[in-house]
């Protein structure tokens, strides 16, 4: 009986070990954090590794932004998903980040995709706090990866609940501004909002990457787009961010449909806000 005590201690420790998602504010203890979660669900399923990862309050699309871990106290378990990190990014006060790459979901029905998981920084270790996805048909680019590490590090240590409210509320007023500008302009707005370097992810379509090819993939097929932001969150280090809520699309082909949305935006030197992130999926209404 005492051996097998013993046992159960040892296993449940070198399994506590082995996911210990430990942060030290590099996109590298980030993207490690990631990789593990993906071994912990194809070793014991996804029930396990999102309960394992994620926070008490994080959210998944499934397709709607519920609990993950209410979700998945419910859900189907299943082993056949499997991802990898390729682009990822760290605010440089590692209190969250975020990482994108390639899914496939060998399940009844082989589905190949895009995720995206955003990861908070609590008591030295990673958890997750929102994960989603696109799927498209199998890639026929490879994806190249790109692991960004914090320039610097920076965290107030005295902020109150007041200053980090009001960085969030400018946050909320940019995206207001953005939706106000793309209701008079339509999708010509978003030359504005957009970073040099920003990808979207969008149902159907492989990562588009880059502003020019982001405003070609918004001038070829949308007329109009409205925004309606349910909340955003702001990193403590002031330098990036992230909202979500619910786009109406209004395709140029007269039809209209409703997508989930998780937006990334980043501070630039001038103090704007610029998208650095958008992502897209169809939402149950």
């Amino acid at each position: 009986m005492i051996n097998k005590i013993l046992y159960t201690v040892v296993a449940l420790s070198m399994t506590v070990g082995a996911y210990a998602q430990k942060s030290d504010g590099t996109t590298k203890s980030l993207v490690k954090a990631e990789k593990e979660f993906a071994e912990s669900l194809a070793k014991h399923g996804a029930k396990s590794a999102f309960t394992t990862f994620s926070s008490n309050d994080a959210l998944v699309f499934r397709p709607n932004p519920v609990n993950a871990k209410s979700y998945y106290a419910t859900a189907a378990d299943t082993k056949s998903l499997s991802w990898t990190p390729t682009y990822a990014r760290v605010a440089k006060s590692g209190d969250w980040g975020f990482t994108t790459g390639p899914f496939t979901d060998n399940g009844a029905e082989k589905a190949y995709g895009q995720y995206l998981s955003i990861w908070k920084e609590k008591d030295g270790k990673w958890e997750l706090a929102m994960d989603l996805g696109v799927t498209h048909n199998k890639a026929l680019n490879k994806s190249e990866s790109l692991f960004i590490e914090p320039k610097e590090f920076f965290k107030p240590k005295f902020a109150t609940d007041k200053q980090r409210n009001a960085g969030t509320e400018i946050l909320v007023t940019t995206e207001k501004t953005l939706n106000t500008t793309l209701k008079s302009y339509g999708v010509v707005a978003f030359a504005s909002f957009l970073n040099p370097d920003v990808r979207v992810l969008f149902p159907g379509y492989e990562p588009i990457i880059g502003k020019d090819k982001a405003m070609a993939f918004y001038n070829g097929m949308v007329k109009n787009m409205t925004l309606k932001t349910t909340k955003a969150d702001k990193a403590q280090g002031g330098d990036m961010a992230y909202t979500y809520g619910v786009a109406t699309i209004d395709y140029k082909a007269d039809l209209r449909e409703s997508f989930n949305y998780v937006f990334i935006y980043e501070r630039q030197a001038d103090h704007n806000w610029n998208l650095i992130m958008q992502v897209f999926t169809p939402a149950e209404r």
